[in-house]
């Protein structure tokens, strides 16, 4: 009943831009923690960022000043804007929430499918 759906991805050249969003939708009576996390064939998928309801954030030390994730509470949106990307930027995107779907259900974590960034010359 609750579905998240990343857009946004894309092929840019090193050192390009791209905004990657997520919109969660659905049974949704509270929406706590949103972020982003990303996976390369044959690795762990690695969190790159979060952002907590109250606009807390933490990022992974290799995207440290060079991304920001952003929220927008009103439409259950979570952003990533990558800057001065790197080739080893490449990997498919996940968005990730906690999400209560009701106030009589503790909160569950929720992933969206995946979108796919490549950055090359």
């Amino acid at each position: 009943q609750v579905q998240l759906v990343e857009s946004g991805g894309g092929l840019v050249q090193p050192g390009g831009s791209l905004r990657l969003s997520c919109a969660a939708s659905g049974r949704i009576f509270e929406i706590n923690d949103m972020g982003w996390y990303r996976q390369t064939p044959g690795k762990q998928r690695e969190l790159v960022a979060v952002i907590t309801s109250g606009g807390g954030t933490n990022y992974a030390d290799s995207v440290k000043g060079r991304f920001t994730i952003s929220r927008d509470n009103a439409k259950n949106t979570v952003y990533l804007q990558m800057n001065s990307l790197k080739p080893e930027d490449t990997a498919t995107y996940y968005c990730n929430a906690q999400i209560r779907p009701s106030s009589n259900y503790y909160r569950n974590t929720y992933w969206g499918q995946g979108t796919q960034v490549t950055v090359s010359s």
